[in-house]
């Protein structure tokens, strides 16, 4: 059988809880209105961040109510006034510390140029190339790869110049077929 509840606790807790709503209520009521007026000219018109500061605010004062009234003071807005003050500066130092937001940047600006393409295309045609018989892949490792003219790389390879034109045209022919069959179609 679960406990019950002492007589009159009940009670007392919803009387705690009207006399809280009362009080936050009445902190609205009085305070909220001259309070936004202040905090808007801090925030230099920014409406909502004012009225943030101002909820937490009076959440702050509603917090330490039972603090603020044996203090002794008459008013309670000169209290607001410099809470309200210190959480727009707390606020805005919190901001100078942080990067700024870039969230509604366009996010390709950042973007870094990336090998992984060229790294790709290297690859596929190293492949192709081993695939190629010995004769086509040295000729066009001198010509292509090494940057020799064919009269260059048939002096090169000792091959009459003939020879080495033909092999060029051969060797490529056998290289883009062997690219095409690897998917490359440019």
């Amino acid at each position: 059988m679960p406990p019950r509840p002492a007589p009159g606790r009940h009670q007392a807790t919803s009387a705690e809880a009207s006399h809280s709503d009362q009080l936050i209520r009445l902190l609205y009521a009085e305070h909220a209105g001259p309070l936004l007026m202040f905090v808007m000219r801090l925030t230099g018109g920014d409406r909502q961040r004012a009225e943030d500061i101002v909820q937490e605010t009076l959440l702050r004062a509603w917090r330490n109510a039972h603090r603020l009234g044996v203090q002794g003071q008459g008013s309670l807005r000169p209290w607001l006034v410099t809470v309200a003050r210190r959480i727009a500066i707390d606020e805005h130092r919190s901001e100078q510390a942080r990067p700024p937001e870039t969230y509604d940047r366009d996010l390709t600006m950042f973007a870094e140029s990336d090998s992984t393409d060229r790294v790709l295309r290297t690859m596929t045609v190293a492949d192709a190339l081993r695939t190629l018989s010995q004769s086509h892949r040295e000729i066009l490792v001198a010509t292509y790869f090494r940057g020799r003219t064919v009269p260059e790389a048939a002096e090169e390879l000792g091959l009459p110049l003939g020879t080495a034109k033909s092999r060029v045209y051969y060797a490529l022919r056998a290289l883009r077929t062997a690219l095409q069959e690897r998917g490359v179609t440019e």
